[in-house]
């Protein structure tokens, strides 16, 4: 039981301390990246993939067009998601949607209906097809830009021609909130990414912020999940990189339950079992040059509930009995000190807070591999 636990101990400090340090160190060792600024305008087509209202896409094709980028050099199109209306996307109701957001969106933007049987990759298909443009800058419909966002994308790619697709940073704290677990994790999350990128590829783009060479740009399968995923990986699986412009800022001051995004990680995490499954090059060294920060990144998180199961375990075989056997008083008082602590007015707010997001995130990872080995894959709500 003890090396079990010692086991799981050291994977587990691997995935979530170990391998980020091991990252920082490495590109610690790398030149620091230059701010660059784009010496050319090319035209830059921006794809939004789309189901929500019309009025939410016509803001967030305004904001596009608000931003530093000549509007002379700037294409936005619209891809609407309507595989989900009754009768499908050649249906009645799908001809009204798209009416309705062409009606909103005016002159700003062209609209196209996405691909059956719908789903965002069967929206981003049907807009990469009216795209003719070098480079193709992908968000989502809630984010806003950074006025100099895709100035930023733009010159990064023009920067270093080894990079097939470059990533955004995603600010997701809203002003003036404190930090929730969502917020902290995301944090880590973006400095990880910066540091893979300079050692070779971030493992995943930000799907609200990326900017990729249309050549680049593989057509994806029908009901995937994650395009922020196999996007990168199909470019790194070809034989590019995948940069990471910390400069080119989005934001989302959305706030959400834990009950929603424990929903959003249980579809996020699922979406990793799916690239295994249709993108399975991604798990071949030979084939993959990120091969140890995809299972470093993606797959060794999946076993967190697993391993921490087995600490617990250990704990509680080896080592109440020995504390129970040395101070009787012990247990008893340890957990009437919790209680106490969980009950108290604010920081016991706080603690469960915490204990609840906590918690949902493992088993979010429990249900997400339930279902990435049943192979269900009907995640999307």
């Amino acid at each position: 039981m003890i090396a079990a636990a010692l086991v799981a101990g050291l994977i587990l400090g691997f995935t979530w301390a170990g391998y980020p340090l091991l990252m920082r160190l490495l590109s610690a060792r790398t030149k620091p990246r230059q701010k660059v600024t784009s010496v050319a305008n090319p035209a830059v087509a921006v794809l939004i993939a789309s189901r929500e209202t019309p009025a939410a896409i016509a803001n967030r094709v305004a904001d596009v067009r608000a931003g530093s980028w000549p509007e002379s050099r700037l294409r936005v199109v619209v891809a609407l998601d309507v595989g989900g209306v009754a009768g499908g996307p050649e249906s009645a109701e799908a001809t009204r949607l798209v009416t309705a957001v062409r009606e909103a969106v005016a002159a700003k933007a062209e609209v196209v209906a996405g691909d059956a049987p719908g789903g965002k990759a069967s929206a981003l298909n049907a807009g990469m097809r009216v795209i003719h443009e070098s480079i193709v800058v992908m968000t989502d419909t809630h984010q806003r830009f950074a006025p100099d966002a895709i100035e930023r994308l733009v010159a990064a790619l023009e920067h270093d021609p080894r990079l097939g697709a470059v990533s955004g940073a995603l600010s997701t704290r809203a002003d003036g909130a404190s930090p929730t677990v969502a917020d902290l994790y995301w944090s880590m999350e973006r400095r990880l990414r910066e540091d893979e990128a300079s050692i070779h590829s971030t493992v995943g783009v930000t799907g609200a912020v990326y900017a990729i060479r249309r050549e680049r740009m593989p057509r994806l399968p029908a009901g995937l999940i994650l395009d922020d995923l196999y996007v990168p990986m199909s470019v790194v699986l070809g034989g590019a990189r995948v940069g990471f412009a910390g400069d080119a800022r989005a934001t989302d001051q959305r706030r959400f339950s834990t009950d929603q995004e424990y929903r959003r990680k249980v579809r996020t995490l699922t979406g990793v079992w799916q690239l295994c499954a249709w993108l399975p090059a991604v798990l071949l060294p030979g084939r993959n040059p990120i091969w140890l920060q995809f299972v470093a990144h993606k797959l060794l998180r999946l076993l967190t509930p697993l391993l921490t199961l087995v600490l617990v375990v250990a704990v509680a075989v080896v080592g109440v009995p020995a504390v129970h056997s040395v101070q009787p008083w012990a247990l008893p008082a340890a957990g009437v000190a919790a209680a106490a602590l969980l009950l108290a007015p604010g920081i016991g707010r706080k603690v469960r807070n915490l204990l609840h997001s906590l918690l949902a995130m493992q088993a979010a990872i429990v249900v997400a591999s339930i279902n990435g080995i049943r192979g269900r894959w009907t995640v999307w709500r």
